[in-house]
């Protein structure tokens, strides 16, 4: 997996809104967690979520129960300077997803937008199949997006996999009910156009 000191330098030497990840908002993801009538009393986890916008939306939208995980904390810190005193109202977590210890079936919906893509091998991807199913509740919400099979084969110097809906969710298997898939053409900051495939399932079992 990446490292922690690859994600401080580029959140300390590019401005959050320059880097080819940004979204004014996370429309698809907000869309897909009302679309599925999580209520605000959710507790949601937004891995990789750094600098991320969504936060700010979940706010707005009445949610009070989210936690931010990073690697970075020079993105948690971002994140925590642009919302201000809403900045207390979340949980920050500085952490490797891999590696860190949360809460068991402590969420009711577990998001990821383009954390996934940047485990190249299977050992990494179990590691982390293996945290969403501790840590989400049976019946949560799982959605996970990545660069789509004609996405890019690089993000930010780092190889990626890439996946289209089907091969998505096979790396998570018979414990995830597949919901649905949406596709997404995001348009970085510099004006090039990447392929996103957004995965949306149900934890299974008790």
């Amino acid at each position: 997996m990446q490292t922690k000191e690859h994600w401080e330098k580029v959140y300390s030497t590019k401005a959050a809104t320059q880097v080819s990840w940004f979204q004014e908002h996370a429309a698809m993801s907000l869309q897909l967690i009302t679309r599925h009538n999580v209520p605000l009393s959710a507790a949601i986890i937004d891995v990789g979520g750094g600098a991320s916008t969504l936060v700010d939306d979940l706010l707005d939208a009445g949610y009070r129960q989210i936690t931010v995980l990073d690697l970075s904390g020079a993105a948690l810190a971002t994140a925590q300077a642009r919302l201000g005193e809403r900045a207390s109202l979340v949980q920050w977590r500085e952490a490797n997803v891999l590696e860190v210890e949360l809460p068991a079936q402590g969420f009711d919906v577990w998001h990821d937008r383009a954390v996934f893509h940047f485990l190249t091998t299977e050992q990494e991807r179990q590691a982390y199949v293996q945290q969403v199913l501790r840590a989400v509740k049976p019946g949560g919400l799982v959605i996970v997006a990545t660069f789509a099979e004609d996405g890019p084969t690089q993000c930010s110097g780092l190889p990626v996999m890439r996946y289209d809906a089907n091969d998505l969710h096979t790396q998570f298997g018979a414990p995830f009910e597949l919901l649905g898939h949406e596709k997404e053409s995001h348009m970085t900051p510099g004006g090039n156009e990447q392929k996103f495939v957004y995965c949306f399932c149900r934890r299974q079992g008790s």
